[in-house]
């Protein structure tokens, strides 16, 4: 009966301890709450202010990213503290230190990608919209944060390569300074006027939409003397910035007005040489590219 009795009294002194502080629990999740919408209600602000005077959007929210984590962490600690539970808070403190260097073991990647989204935050080797090649993945960056940077392919796949691989591997930024380079080749017949062609493309070029004509005209030259045919190399920009052109787009017009000019001039431009050789015992056929 001595036991029960005990442990009737543990029940309640436990019970009226968790009375008196329900108050104290009330008035620390209000004032949580209140901190919280607060603490909210900056980071918002903070982030509208920061865009206007961002050059792009990717940094803007990547750190607003880091800033929700370190809020929630800041009002666990301040809801034990109104609470009471000063020694909680101080011991998940301290064991955080501790933890931090046995954790960081574990999840060294997590780690590592984490301070690499800071170091590419503030290097910025790209921007939203961007194109840009990566361990073998090519396509436009949509979003930056603290794990990994995801990245829409020209096929429609959306990749996400965590920071660290990006940081490590070389990267190629095709649009970041407005400028782009294609380039195709024409193959035109060993009778024609070179000079004259080579002038025909330029003209042509000068006028297709979207081609950059004046800061970074286009040229042609002869890259390859073929078995049947000149090859001349038309190399042309493209303004990354300018959204009312596609770069497929503007190369299938090029091609199709380099085409009609040079065929409208008489400007010859060879298939492919079938050789034909007799022998005894039949015939052989050698094809020949141009």
């Amino acid at each position: 009966m001595n036991e029960i009795t005990e442990i009737q009294e543990q029940l309640t002194s436990f019970y009226q301890s968790v009375i008196s502080t329900l108050p104290r629990i009330g008035l620390a999740l209000l004032l949580t709450f209140l901190a919280g919408f607060l603490l909210r209600f900056i980071r918002q602000k903070g982030a509208v202010l920061f865009a206007k005077r961002a050059e792009d959007l990717l940094i803007v929210d990547f750190f607003d990213e880091v800033l929700r984590v370190v809020n929630i962490i800041v009002l666990t600690l301040f809801f034990l503290y109104v609470v009471g539970l000063e020694g909680l808070a101080g011991s998940i403190l301290a064991a955080a230190g501790i933890s931090t260097f046995v954790i960081g073991f574990a999840f060294k990647d997590i780690g590592e990608n984490f301070l690499a989204g800071i170091v590419m935050a503030f290097k910025r080797p790209f921007r939203v919209g961007d194109i840009i090649e990566v361990s073998g993945v090519t396509g436009t960056i949509q979003e930056m944060n603290i794990r990994d940077t995801q990245i829409k392919t020209f096929d429609g796949k959306d990749v996400f390569i965590p920071n660290g691989q990006i940081l490590k591997n070389p990267l190629y930024n095709y649009t970041i300074d407005g400028f782009l380079r294609n380039q195709f080749n024409v193959g035109i017949d060993y009778g024609s006027d070179i000079a004259q062609a080579r002038n025909i493309i330029q003209k042509t070029m000068e006028k297709v939409p979207g081609v950059i004509s004046e800061e970074k005209p286009p040229i042609n030259m002869i890259a390859n003397l073929g078995t049947s045919s000149i090859t001349i190399t038309v190399q042309y920009w493209l303004d990354t910035f300018d959204s009312k052109f596609s770069g497929i787009e503007v190369q299938t017009q090029a091609i199709t007005r380099v085409f009609e000019a040079l065929k409208a001039n008489n400007i010859n431009m060879p298939g492919d040489i079938i050789e034909l050789k007799n022998y005894d015992k039949g015939i052989s056929v050698f094809k020949t590219s141009s």
